[in-house]
């Protein structure tokens, strides 16, 4: 397997966190597929599953609007062939004031350089 095929994985994956932590779902949806899925962490125990980048990019829009303070922090980030694991921190902050995190995993499976599934999973 070439190296290129692993760093592909891994680019595409930071330059989601990376639109995500601007709040960005315009690039976000950049770096997946036209028919990428994506099953969020919530609500327990299988989550949400959206299918296709608009359908994805309106949980974003809700999402980051119901959560305007979101980050993430990577912990880990590694891959192999068309897969790539992050293990990340994600914090908030709520109506209160109040300062919240969770950890979690993403499992991404990237096709021609995009990601075509993302699989996020929470510790709690």
């Amino acid at each position: 397997m070439k190296m290129s095929k692993i760093e592909t994985a891994m680019r595409a994956a930071l330059d989601y966190y990376q639109a995500f932590n601007q709040h960005d779902v315009g690039a976000m949806t950049q770096v997946m597929t036209d028919d990428c899925v994506f099953e969020s962490s919530g609500p327990a125990p299988d989550g949400v599953v959206c299918s296709g980048k608009e359908e994805i990019a309106r949980f974003w829009q809700n999402f980051f609007r119901e959560s305007p303070q979101a980050q993430i922090e990577l912990e880990e980030v590694f891959g192999f062939g068309r897969r790539c694991v992050a293990r990340w921190r994600y914090g908030w902050l709520d109506a209160a004031g109040e300062t919240g995190n969770i950890r979690g995993v993403d499992i991404f499976r990237v096709r021609d350089d995009f990601i075509c599934e993302t699989f996020s999973y929470v510790k709690r």
